[in-house]
């Protein structure tokens, strides 16, 4: 029969798939022996059957009662017992951390009975049993009910006025209990209920249920979690931290998240539950002052993060709770970090003797390093500086301020860079926070979740800016000195530093893209980027080409660690002045008339290929023929057709324009994308991919150590590229020079014949835009803003095809290709030039296929590096597991 309950003394941390990260670090600490409230877990199994079925399995009900039974008999009391009650707390807890995004329950058991019995085990402490009743109330009737949360919060704001919710005495909070219950019976048309283990019972379907709810469906959409994995439920004794000033809770981390120096990092609440730190409701104290308040626990607290992070040789985040003078640990978990934070952690953990120089590769991703190349604002710039608040998550983000999660999707949508601005930030903040290019808050510090949630999407965060007032109903906020900033007024944040100025500021390159354009490192992040790239370059077995079009192009990839181009798109070379001399191409109606366009194309063509062989020195350069539909060359078919039908004095027609019209009518094609381009082209006007080969030949011969590769687009029959090759080929050896003669596989019937094309082809490149294209049946230009939101919607992508290789369907092509053309051509070079060769995991799919290289635009060369040495090393890591 399976099992789908786990005490925390039966887990560990390596059964995260089925414990979640919570459940499995919480039975890792009880393992370690350090202070955990003892309880269980409900396993991601039992939630994936509920999910699927919508009743729970078979057995979980009878295992959930014998463990609370267990539980009740350790601890001495029962659940809900009126004289004296043991709570409760039912708490999510996935595979990946989803910080906020799914339900939590404190204080389950409490009812009109037991209130009073939890009263006397605090020391006849009436105000703490009742605040915990309300909190019960309150979260259960949100997260349990679905009622609206702000019913709840009203109703406590108006009790409270200006005093914070410590000041509330006993008697308020009671009356304030019953204000709520008349809230849960309004909405419902039922009474709270009453009974302990109906209420936990209610709490774990909730939790079971969030893992759908929308605002968790979003964030596993941006941070790429499988929507398949399911949360499981923790079912934990409840200890207190708002007892009293004796008590409190708090986060921790090992290291400070932002910047990975070492030290003491993290928040402090006196007299409180959880939730009230990571929610940012009262504004909480640097964990050091803990030392003053209490250094017993301060003391105990301090070694029981040097064990963690020893024990999980990273930075650790946190959980704990202080009830009368006793430390209590709720949870830990590997951290969410910033990009900058994971590069020097890496290393510092390095130098510390953790870990290898192979694992810290493995500690940081292509993102993190993506970020790190993002601007920064110009330190020499005018900049007025109206705040400063806690500086959460780095970045230079510049936008119109908003005040509503709704409001920022808004502007987003329509083009609009926006700043989100809270007093704080919650889950259903979610979408405006991934809209918006920076977040806000007057309240909470570096633990609350717009902090967390920030760091985690790699967005800039300024939180705790307490010397802002913002007033979310009048859409503005006020600074010191009277400043006021109305919504749409633009406002930039330094997530670094925490400042906040009025207007735009400038910004520049950032440190790490001045090293990778050649600066020497020399602050600890550049110092730490350049370790983990070396090690990563010398691990990989990808090589790292660009897409580079003109000589700066070039000349900026090779800066940026590029071993050669991989995509050389001549049409490119077309357009602008020379557009005439395609014209001129088309027009041509003779043999004389069509070799004179060709010769006058020659020599710009040899002088473009010159330019780009003398920056690569000596690389190799793959040039593609030219490729697109001869209509993006020509003017527009309706705007010269008006043009010539109105002939008008001021746009006077001349004879061009009319054999113009005749030759665009002549080519107008319904889908110019599937019509005459690439190798259709060139065979169909003589001469011009011949012109091309001699201009490559020619280039080639005054550039000594030019290393030519002459791509053939859209083949997708061997007979077109065997026509091509023998006229390549001639003239080659008319100069003499080597080169290479291969083809793009962007069409499905080139891949699915890859072992006949090999007989021809001395290397592929897998131009995976629009073998995507091609293998789904639509237009990216199409198709992204018509439908594609509503596919990400219902899950029928996870992510953009045109963003991440679709492994099942065009990975499958690429693998056929891969397999039956080096079945026919055994050292055939392989390898990828669309969009996908800068995209994390479509190099790891890359390196799994087993291809030559990858090419990418020059900004993400630095990326593909660095994931192509990570894929090297998770290989390594698998052979000798």
């Amino acid at each position: 029969m399976a099992k789908y309950v786990y005490d925390f003394t039966e887990g560990n941390r390596n059964l995260k798939d089925l414990l979640g990260g919570k459940g499995a670090n919480l039975a890792e600490m009880t393992n370690l022996g350090l202070p955990v409230p003892p309880g269980f877990t409900i396993t991601t199994d039992a939630c994936r059957h509920y999910l699927a079925t919508g009743v729970v399995p078979d057995g979980l009900e009878q295992e959930v009662a014998e463990h609370l039974d267990a539980l009740e008999k350790q601890m001495g009391r029962r659940l809900g017992q009126a004289d004296d009650p043991l709570l409760v707390s039912v708490r999510s807890g996935a595979k990946f951390s989803m910080p906020g995004m799914m339900e939590t329950v404190l204080n389950i058991g409490l009812n009109d009975e037991s209130v009073h019995g939890l009263a006397k085990q605090a020391g006849g402490n009436d105000r703490f049993a009742w605040d915990s009743y309300r909190r019960l109330i309150q979260m259960f009737g949100k997260t349990v009910l679905g009622i609206d949360g702000d019913l709840f919060e009203r109703a406590l704001d108006e009790l409270k006025g200006r005093r914070q919710d410590t000041d509330l005495d006993a008697g308020e909070l009671q009356r304030l209990v019953e204000t709520f219950k008349g809230i849960v019976r309004e909405q419902t048309g039922k009474d709270f209920p009453t009974d302990p283990r109906e209420q936990m019972r209610l709490a774990v379907m909730a939790v079971f249920d969030s893992w759908n709810a929308p605002r968790a469906i979003l964030y596993r959409r941006q941070e790429r979690i499988p929507a398949d994995l399911g949360t499981a439920v923790n079912i934990v004794a409840m200890v207190f931290g708002n007892v009293g000033d004796d008590s409190g809770t708090g986060v921790a981390f090992t290291r400070d998240p932002g910047t990975g120096t070492q030290g003491i990092y993290g928040d402090y609440l006196q007299n409180a539950q959880g939730e009230d730190v990571v929610a940012g409701i009262r504004n909480t104290i640097p964990l050091e002052e803990l030392e003053r308040i209490d250094k017993t626990s301060y003391d105990e607290l301090l070694g029981i993060m040097k064990t963690l992070e020893n024990h999980y040789k990273d930075l650790c985040d946190i959980e704990f709770t202080i009830e009368r003078g006793k430390l209590w640990m709720l949870q830990t978990r590997v951290g969410k970090r910033t990009a900058a934070a994971a590069f020097c952690i890496a290393t510092q953990l390095v130098d510390q003797g953790l870990i290898t120089l192979d694992e810290a590769v493995t500690r940081v991703t292509g993102d993190q390093l993506a970020q790190l190349m993002f601007p920064r604002f110009d330190a020499d710039a005018d900049r007025k500086r109206i705040a400063k608040g806690m500086n959460a998550s780095p970045g230079a983000a510049v936008g119109k301020a908003v005040f509503s999660s709704e409001r920022a999707v808004e502007l987003s949508e329509q083009g609009e860079d926006v700043i989100l601005v809270r007093r704080e930030t919650n889950p259903d903040d979610l979408a405006g926070m991934i809209a918006a290019k920076g977040i806000l808050t007057s309240r909470g510090g570096k633990t609350s979740h717009a902090a967390v949630v920030a760091r985690g999407m790699g967005k800039t965060c300024v939180c705790g800016a307490e010397e802002l007032e913002v007033s979310p109903a009048e859409h503005r906020f006020t600074a010191p000195g009277g400043v006021v900033v109305s919504e749409g007024d633009v406002i930039s944040i330094d997530g670094t530093s925490g400042e906040i100025f009025l207007g735009e500021v400038p910004v520049v390159d950032s440190a790490v893209v001045e090293y990778f354009e050649g600066a020497p490192p020399e602050d600890e992040l550049v110092k730490a980027v350049d370790r983990i790239m070396r090690h990563a370059d010398s691990a990989r077995r990808l090589g790292v080409r660009a897409n580079a079009d003109t000589p700066d192009d070039a000349a900026r990839a090779r800066r940026f660690g590029a071993q050669g181009i991989g995509l050389c798109r001549t049409e490119h070379m077309f357009l602008g002045e020379r557009r005439q001399l395609v014209e001129d191409l088309v027009l041509a109606s003779t043999d004389e008339e069509r070799q004179a366009a060709l010769d006058a194309l020659e020599p710009l063509q040899k002088a473009d290929f010159t330019q780009i062989f003398q920056a690569m020195d000596g690389a190799p350069v793959t040039i593609r023929l030219i490729d697109p539909p001869l209509h993006e060359f020509l003017p527009d078919i309706v705007d010269l057709s008006v043009k010539v039908a109105t002939d008008s004095p001021a746009d006077r027609v001349t004879e061009k324009d009319r054999r113009l019209l005749a030759a665009v009518k002549r080519l107008h094609e319904q889908n110019p994308m599937l019509g005459l381009r690439g190798v259709r082209l060139g065979l169909v006007i003589p001469g011009l991919f011949a012109m091309q080969v001699r201009a490559i030949a020619q280039a080639a011969k005054e550039v000594p150590g030019a290393r030519p590769e002459i791509m053939i687009p859209l083949v997708a029959a061997v007979q077109e590229l065997e026509s091509v090759r023998e006229e390549a080929e001639r003239i080659l050896a008319e100069t003499g020079v080597e080169a290479l003669i291969g083809t793009m596989i962007e069409v499905p019937r080139a891949a699915l014949t890859a072992a006949q094309i090999a007989e021809a082809a001395e290397f592929f490149s897998f131009g995976t835009n629009d073998l995507t294209q091609m293998a789904w049946g639509f237009s990216r230009d199409d198709v992204e803003s018509a439908f594609f939101s509503r596919y990400l919607d219902l899950g029928i992508f996870g992510v953009s095809p045109f963003e991440t290789l679709d492994r099942e369907g065009v990975g499958r092509l690429i693998r056929i290709a891969v397999e039956e053309g080096r079945s026919a051509r055994p050292d055939l070079h392989l390898g990828i030039c669309g969009e996908h060769g800068g995209d994390p995991d479509s190099v790891h799919f890359c390196h799994e296929v087993g291809l030559d290289y990858v090419s990418c635009s020059p900004f993400r060369i630095p990326v593909a590096r660095l994931e192509a040495g990570r894929a090297a090393l998770a290989e390594t890591d698998s052979d000798t597991r």
